[in-house]
């Protein structure tokens, strides 16, 4: 069986678009969960942020959050995903695809040839 990286010149030009499809989806993700979460927990906490108003101090968050462990949670789901995807992208940008990820993105790009029409990413990665 022959691989088709080798036997296709256009196989690596398909592995670009789907890796700059996942940064896309990534930070979607990351800005949906700032949009949808954050509005929820300023609501849930607005009487600790009016008091925090007048009287700002760290002592006053901290306690916000330990007395709100639903915002506290929901804040470090923001803080963590922005954070992965920043740290993620980092890697690649500065050190190139792993051989790991390399081999899914491949993988991927296989199937979705494999698949043909019918599968949703096929005219963004394979283009006729």
């Amino acid at each position: 069986m022959t691989d088709s990286r080798f036997d296709d010149p256009e196989f690596p030009k398909q592995v670009q678009p789907l890796h700059r499809l996942m940064i896309y989806g990534r930070w979607l993700l990351v800005i949906v969960s700032w949009l949808v979460i954050t509005p929820i927990v300023f609501w849930q906490l607005r009487e600790e942020i009016a008091l925090m108003q007048d009287y700002f101090t760290i002592s006053a968050l901290r306690y916000a959050l330990l007395f709100n462990p639903g915002c506290a949670i929901a804040l470090a789901w923001c803080l963590g995903i922005t954070t992965a995807v920043l740290l993620w992208q980092s890697n690649n940008i500065l050190f190139g695809f792993s051989p790991r990820y390399r081999r899914h993105l491949e993988r991927q790009v296989r199937r979705i040839r494999k698949r043909g029409k019918s599968h949703p990413l096929w005219r963004w990665v394979i283009r006729d």
